[in-house]
C-alpha cells in the first residue's frame, strides 16, 4: 500500500513537473490595431480601432534565418487581437504584422505601424507570460474634415 502511494505522489509530481514546463514556454501577445483617419502617422483621438483587421506573428531564427513559428489572429469589435505563443524565442526576432483591414477606404498600412516588434523569452526579466505590442495602423483614404483641429492640437 505504501509502495502504491509512493508512486501516486511521483506521478503527481511528474505530472506537475510536465505542466510547468509547457506553461513556462507559453505566451500571450497582445495589441490593438486602429484606423489613422487623419494620415497623422499615429493614434490621435479621431482614431478608432478595426475589428476583424488580420495580424501575423513570424519568428525567425538570428543565425539561420529559418522561421521557427508564425501564427495568425483577428482582432476582436475592440480592435484588440490575442495571439498564443508556445516555446521561447529567445535566438529569434519576432515580430507582429499587419495582413489586412477589413475596413474599405482604411487599408492602407501606415509605415513604420504596420509592425511591431517583441521579446518572447523568459530570459529577458520581463515576468508575465503576457507580451504587448505596440499598435499597429492602417491609413484612412480620406482624411476626415475635422483633421486639421485635430492635429493642431497635437502641434500645440
Amino acid at each position: 500500500m505504501a509502495k502504491l502511494q509512493s508512486l501516486a505522489i511521483v506521478a503527481a509530481l511528474c505530472f506537475l513537473s510536465s505542466l510547468s514546463v509547457i506553461y513556462a514556454n507559453h505566451f500571450i501577445v497582445e495589441g490593438k490595431v486602429y484606423c489613422d483617419t487623419c494620415r497623422a502617422g499615429f493614434e490621435t483621438f479621431a482614431t478608432y480601432y478595426i475589428p476583424a483587421a488580420k495580424v501575423k506573428l513570424d519568428c525567425t531564427n538570428r543565425t539561420t534565418h529559418l522561421k521557427t513559428f508564425e501564427g495568425e489572429g483577428l482582432t476582436d469589435a475592440t480592435g484588440a487581437y490575442q495571439l498564443e505563443v508556445t516555446g521561447d524565442h529567445e535566438d529569434d526576432v519576432c515580430d507582429v504584422s499587419l495582413v489586412s483591414s477589413p475596413v474599405k477606404g482604411c487599408d492602407e498600412a501606415v509605415p513604420g505601424r504596420n509592425k511591431a516588434r517583441i521579446s518572447l523569452t523568459k530570459n529577458n526579466g520581463i515576468i508575465s507570460d503576457i507580451r504587448f505590442a505596440n499598435p499597429l495602423g492602417f491609413y484612412k483614404n480620406d482624411p476626415l474634415h475635422i483633421c486639421p483641429k485635430v492635429l493642431e492640437h497635437y502641434n500645440g
